[in-house]
């Protein structure tokens, strides 16, 4: 199979390498993460000096490792004295007390360690405990919208966007081909049920597995609204799920855990102090997200350009939160070196209280930090107001820098 490369990924894990660091790379099952390791993994074996030791724990041929000692065994068995090793392990978490052998290895000279994961709870646990300063983690993504038009030969287009919006970004899709629909929700359920059972459902130890699917749809139902334990439970009560308030508070920290989903706290813009309660969660996939979502919406759309512009502040490396300035909302309240982003999305701008309404509440923000509002409105109808930007969500996805 091609191996199509991420030019942001590969650069990023190339400034670590030699600096006697593990490399982590994080991120939701099917997203690339294995697909960066086989790049680095091709690119230096065709170097003399190198030695690649290439653990893949998706491949049957690897089930024999299942703890650090087998680890540890197989690495001695291919570690070559006279090269530089490039140790690579795929899902590692799969690999009980695999942090005690890479705290080791990458002790010896020449070596560099760059591993997978797809449960950021036993990454943070047992990495922060042993591997404290020892690690660098770089979080992978599902396809940014440029790398879909990439990936699939699309032209930028209107008719691109909605198929983007549609399916999402998960490289594998390229290979099955955007035509073939039925294929594509196959394929989609098939990887949500594999993140749900391997890394929820068995690491959680999860028995009511059908209360916690309901909750993982009722979030797909309800990307870009606030929420919290009580509201939800109330709600799910009266479809006849009895849920605690505790339990679905673990349930949502399970679909963060596994990448699914992204908790957003909410930020008071006027106090410039965090809110503790009633935040709202984003999928790290839109194709898994549609597929997830019970029903018809008429308003889906706006749900989904939502989660498209927050995915695209994350792949900028933005910290992203839900500003809360009095009685009005701003959708996102994004920050990078020391640089204050306000940003309202919308679907159309189509009468005068709408407008009122996204700029509006911008306008209500007293300080010079840059303002956007994001829309799908036709690109000849789309004018800056007061200094606040007006970008077509296809433009706006194709940014590599807001300011």
């Amino acid at each position: 199979m091609e191996l199509l490369h991420r030019e942001h990924y590969t650069q990023q894990i190339a400034q670590w390498l030699d600096k006697q660091i593990i490399i982590v790379l994080t991120g939701q099952r099917r997203v690339g993460k294995s697909m960066c390791l086989r790049l680095l993994a091709q690119e230096k074996q065709t170097d003399t000096n190198s030695n690649v030791i290439y653990i893949d724990k998706e491949d049957n041929a690897f089930d024999s490792i299942t703890t650090y000692e087998n680890l540890n065994a197989y690495i001695t068995e291919h570690f070559a004295q006279d090269k530089h090793n490039y140790i690579l392990i795929d899902e590692v978490q799969d690999i009980i007390g695999f942090e005690h052998a890479v705290r080791s290895w990458i002790k010896k000279d020449k070596t560099d360690i760059i591993i997978t994961g797809s449960n950021a709870k036993m990454l943070s646990s047992e990495l922060s405990t042993l591997l404290a300063a020892r690690y660098i983690e770089i979080p992978i993504h599902a396809l940014s919208y440029t790398e879909f038009l990439f990936f699939h030969q699309l032209a930028d287009s209107d008719e691109a966007l909605q198929k983007y919006l549609l399916w999402g970004g998960l490289p594998y899709l390229r290979l099955i081909g955007l035509e073939n629909t039925d294929l594509i929700k196959d394929y989609l359920q098939s990887v949500y049920d594999t993140i749900v059972l391997k890394d929820i459902i068995q690491r959680e130890q999860i028995r009511n597995v059908t209360s916690f699917i309901n909750l993982s749809r009722f979030a797909s139902d309800n990307i870009g609204k606030i929420m919290s334990p009580n509201s939800i439970m109330k709600f799910l009560r009266s479809q006849g799920e009895p849920l605690s308030s505790v339990i679905i508070q673990n349930y949502l920290t399970y679909l963060c855990n596994a990448y699914l989903t992204y908790e957003v706290p909410r930020y008071d813009i006027h106090g410039k102090q965090l809110l503790e309660n009633n935040n709202k969660y984003y999928f790290e996939d839109l194709g898994i997200r549609n597929k997830l979502v019970r029903t018809h919406q008429t308003n889906d759309i706006e749900k989904r350009i939502e989660n498209a512009v927050f995915l695209h502040l994350l792949r900028l490396g933005y910290t992203i939160r839900v500003g809360q300035l009095r009685n009005t909302e701003i959708d996102f309240v994004a920050e990078k070196n020391e640089q204050t982003i306000y940003i309202q999305v919308a679907y159309l701008i189509a009468d005068e209280q709408t407008e009122k309404r996204e700029f509006g509440n911008l306008q209500a923000i007293k300080n010079n930090h840059p303002k956007i509002v994001v829309s799908m409105n036709p690109l000849n109808t789309i004018s800056d107001i007061e200094g606040i930007k007006h970008i077509h969500l296809r433009q706006f996805l194709s940014m590599n820098e807001l300011y």
